[in-house]
């Protein structure tokens, strides 16, 4: 059964930091990408930051560059989104994703059809 579990996400005041983390299981992880998305209620869920599977091309989203790191560790099967200087319109729910790379990350990670499994999310609130 193909699974990602978030874990991480809290409670935290404007520029403070959070490390998500993604645990991958029931396939191979190191054949796809990973991508980081949030969604608030209302909205749709946006590509935030993505990496490959080799973990040596990237992308962020330009709310956060500067600001989050992406980075997986394929002999764990895990994933990270270090989050530093968190603002209030950071706060949403937080998904990984995996999908099989068709182009660049920068290509894929604004685009939902090509991540093809999904977590349940992490609730990241970042007060004022």
């Amino acid at each position: 059964q193909l699974q990602l579990v978030e874990s991480g996400g809290n409670l935290v005041q404007s520029g403070g930091s959070l490390r998500l983390s993604c645990a991958a299981s029931g396939f191979t992880f190191e054949h796809f990408a990973i991508g980081w998305f949030r969604q608030v209620p209302g909205k749709e869920r946006e590509g935030v930051s993505c990496v490959s599977e080799r973990d040596n091309s990237t992308y962020y989203d330009d709310s956060v560059k500067g600001r989050f790191t992406v980075s997986r560790d394929n002999a764990r099967k895990m994933a990270y989104l270090q989050m530093n200087s968190l603002k209030p319109e950071d706060t949403a729910t937080y998904y990984c994703a995996a999908g099989i790379r068709v182009s660049t990350m920068q290509f894929m990670c604004p685009v939902r059809r090509y991540w093809g499994v999904w977590g349940q999310g992490t609730q990241v609130t970042v007060s004022a």
